[in-house]
Order: C-alpha cells, then sequence, then structure tokens
C-alpha cells in the first residue's frame, strides 16, 4: 500500500474479470469511503494481449506473464478469476510465498486445495478470501465464518447449482422430460454444450467439500462427498412426488451428528412445506441450522457476470480493510478438527422407492415383509397400474432408515421375482419429523 491506494493485480478477464474491473473503476467513490483507501486495479493477466474487448484498458495493464502480478512489490492484493486447479494453484500459492493477500472465485481450486492454501496463508500472515467460489452473489461463506463464529453448526443443506435447478423447476412445472428441457437449458446459456459437471452433481459436489470444510472446521476432500446427479430423474418421478406432497431438488447436504460427518449431492424429494421446494429457476438457496440460532436461509442469484464479480469485489473491500486495521491473515482459519465420516449404518434418512411389480395378490405383502425385516416402516404407500394394467407400480415413502438397510432392502428386491425394476430410489427430506 502505497499513498493510500491498494493496487491489485487480476488474473483473468472473462466474464467474472470484466465485471470486477466493472464495478472497481465505476464506483470508487463507493469504495474509497468504505475503506479509507483508492483501490486501482493495477495489472491483468490475460490470454492473449490482442484480444478484442468490450473493456478498454490501458495496454500497459495488460500481460501474459503472471509474474508481473505476484513478483511486483507494488501489488498488494491477487484476484484469481482464471478457473481449473493447474497454474492458478501455483500462481496463487506463488502470491502468497511473496505476501500477497488473495481473493479467488475458483471453486475447483478451493474444494481440492483449500487448505494447503489456508494453511500457507497462515503461515505468511496473508488473508485467502473465496465467497465468489460457492453460490455466486449469496454472502454464504462470510455468513459461515463470521455470522456462526459462535454458533456450532449442524446441518447445511442447499441448492448450488444454478443449471440443475433450473431443470428441475421446468421439468416440474411443465411435466417435460430431462433430455428436452437439457435442451432447452443450454440454448439459452444456462447448460453448457458438455453440461456434465452440472447435471452429474460433479459442480454442486465441489461446492460442498468448500462448505463443509468451513461450517464443520475439517479437511473435507471431493472424494468424501457422495454425488450423484439428475440424468435419471423422470418426469414420472417428479409427478409421484408432487402426489405425495414434494418437489424433487439436486440438493448438497453436509450434516454433522456429534463429530460424525456426512456430505452427499443427490437428487432428494424435499417436502412442499420447505422453503427450498419453492427455489425456482437458476436461483440458489442455502439452508443452515445453527445449534442456537436454529434455521436460517440465504437465497439469491448463484451465477453471472455481475453477481460474483460483486462478491469478488466485497472479498476485496475486507481485505482493503484488513489492511487498513493491521489485521490480515487472521480471518482465514484452516480446518482444525479431525474428520471422522459416518458409515451407511449411520446415515440416517427417510427415502423414496420407486418399484414396477407383477400386478398379484401377496406381492406388497411380500415387499412389506422384507422393509420389516430390515428395520423399514412406512410412511406412505401408493399403488398404480402400469403397461396397461398388466403390472402394477408401487410408490414407497419409508420412514427414516439406515442407508445400510435401505441398500440391503434394494438388493432383496432385485432377487424378487415378482420385482420386475427398481426405478428410482431417492432420499427424501422435510414432511413428517423422525
Amino acid at each position: 500500500m502505497r499513498n493510500n491506494t491498494v493496487k491489485v493485480g487480476l488474473m483473468g478477464l472473462g466474464t467474472v474479470g470484466t465485471g470486477v474491473v466493472r464495478i472497481v473503476q465505476g464506483h470508487q467513490e463507493d469504495l474509497q469511503k468504505q475503506t479509507g483507501l483508492a483501490i486501482e486495479i493495477a495489472k491483468v493477466l490475460v490470454q492473449d494481449l490482442e484480444k478484442e474487448r468490450n473493456l478498454k484498458l490501458d495496454r500497459h495493464m495488460i500481460t501474459t506473464d503472471a509474474s508481473e502480478l505476484f513478483d511486483n512489490p507494488d501489488i498488494d492484493v491477487i484476484i484469481e478469476v482464471i478457473g481449473g486447479i493447474h497454474p492458478a494453484k501455483e500462481y496463487i500459492l506463488q502470491a502468497l510465498e511473496n505476501g500477497k493477500h488473495i481473493v479467488t472465485a475458483n471453486k475447483d481450486l478451493m474444494a481440492l486445495h483449500g487448505a494447503e492454501i489456508l494453511s500457507k496463508a497462515q503461515e505468511k500472515g496473508c488473508d485467502v478470501f473465496y465467497e465468489a467460489s460457492v453460490a455466486g452473489g449469496i454472502p454464504i461463506l462470510r455468513a459461515l465464518v463470521e455470522g456462526f463464529a459462535s454458533d456450532r453448526i449442524t446441518k447445511m443443506m442447499g441448492i448450488v447449482n444454478g443449471t440443475t435447478n433450473y431443470i428441475m423447476t421446468k421439468m416440474s412445472q411443465e411435466g417435460a422430460d430431462y433430455s428436452a428441457v437439457l435442451k432447452e437449458a443450454q440454448a439459452l446459456g444456462y447448460a453448457e454444450a458438455d453440461p456434465t459437471a452440472d447435471v452429474e452433481g460433479h459442480d454442486a459436489a465441489r461446492k460442498m467439500a468448500i462448505l463443509s470444510t468451513l461450517g464443520f472446521h475439517v479437511d473435507m476432500s471431493l472424494e468424501d462427498v457422495d454425488c450423484k446427479g439428475i440424468s435419471e430423474v423422470t418426469a414420472e418421478d417428479i409427478a409421484y412426488a408432487k402426489k405425495l406432497g414434494y418437489e424433487i431438488k439436486l440438493l448438497g447436504i453436509a450434516q454433522r451428528d456429534d463429530d460424525l460427518i456426512e456430505v452427499s449431492v443427490q437428487p432428494t424429494l424435499i417436502h412442499h412445506t420447505h422453503p427450498l421446494a419453492s427455489v425456482n429457476g437458476v436461483f440458489n438457496a442455502i439452508y443452515v441450522h445453527g445449534e442456537a440460532v436454529g434455521e436460517t436461509m440465504f437465497y439469491g442469484p448463484g451465477a453471472g457476470e455481475l453477481p460474483t464479480a460483486t462478491a469478488v469485489v466485497s472479498d476485496l473491500v475486507t481485505v482493503v480493510k484488513n489492511m487498513k486495521l493491521g489485521v490480515n491473515g487472521r480471518g482465514s482459519v484452516a480446518p482444525y478438527r479431525e474428520k471422522h465420516l459416518k458409515t451407511d449404518d449411520q446415515i440416517v434418512s427417510k427415502y423414496f422407492l420407486r418399484l414396477i411389480v407383477e400386478d398379484k395378490r401377496g406381492v406388497l405383502a411380500q415387499i412389506t415383509r422384507i422393509l420389516a425385516d430390515h428395520d423399514v416402516s412406512l410412511e406412505q404407500v401408493l399403488q398404480q397400474p402400469y403397461n396397461d394394467g398388466k403390472q402394477s407400480e408401487i410408490i414407497l415413502i419409508t420412514h427414516h432408515a439406515s442407508r445400510k438397510n435401505i441398500y440391503a432392502v434394494r438388493s432383496q428386491f432385485e432377487e424378487l421375482e415378482s420385482v420386475f425394476e427398481i426405478k428410482s430410489l431417492y432420499r427424501v427430506e422435510g414432511g413428517e419429523e423422525k
């Protein structure tokens, strides 16, 4: 910091990077009033110096050499929005080594290497903030670190991917098939040409790894997140769920009971009375339960140039305020609790099962006997004709049962001659209490 000006190096000038420059340049008076210091974008790392951009920058401000940012003694803060793991990880670690504070929107990097980066930040007395890595413009990470500092979080459950929520909303509201809605989402730009990261839950899993690391203070890796996407959810699943009083959403669930933790991303039936059931379109929402505060929910746009850039600049403002107060490096807390993951017999919830069975007397009795043998009781049952009445479709919602027992039930159903197909098996949240 020189002459009451904080100089910033920006890595990346894509959608989010452009939004960051627009906000910093356009809100100078507001930023200076909030921080008491001027903020200047001094250098911008790009891949191509000659690329046409809808943002005018002086030629001396842009470079293809990252060392001009992290080796520059005049630059105080590095903002990383290039994405990906490499070379972003190396750039950030080198910048920290050189005493630079970090703001990043990189969920992939923080999900996989967040503990290492935060440890290096603590070692060097630097700030690392990454609010924009989860849920775009929703200030969820700051809430977990600061708002819940005196509380103990027991559960986080959320819609943290706008693409899949758009698809599930359209399927629910219009009765459309998954493949048709996916094509529409791609045409509108909500889904990528290769939508795998979104629809198979990988994007949401990275965000849940970050949330659970912060919320539970453990080093939660991506491999610890049990992940299943929405590509097998059908219009029939959604219709039956609605009939039973539920919506289906791709939910990230992180739960701690005593010192045992479970983290998952999966299509989940959420009771229509729960606030998450009414979160539609590309919006995100995260429900947080603390032992003291009880239930809270954070809602807002989960992506886009300005919501994400706003979160980045908000982190930048926090870094600058810390610089003025001389307290940098005290807000980044590396995980300090030992990680204990639940086993299948310790993961307990309600479940939705949809079966195609032989239409004859005694089949339902066989099914309920298998459920009872594994200590699984039923909350709701529907039976419908199937295949022009030649077969029956049985839809079940269980009371709370362990995942181990539910998987054992599924295995026995697969061996029954009278059960032709297990169409669906989903977790259920809300409704009748445990």
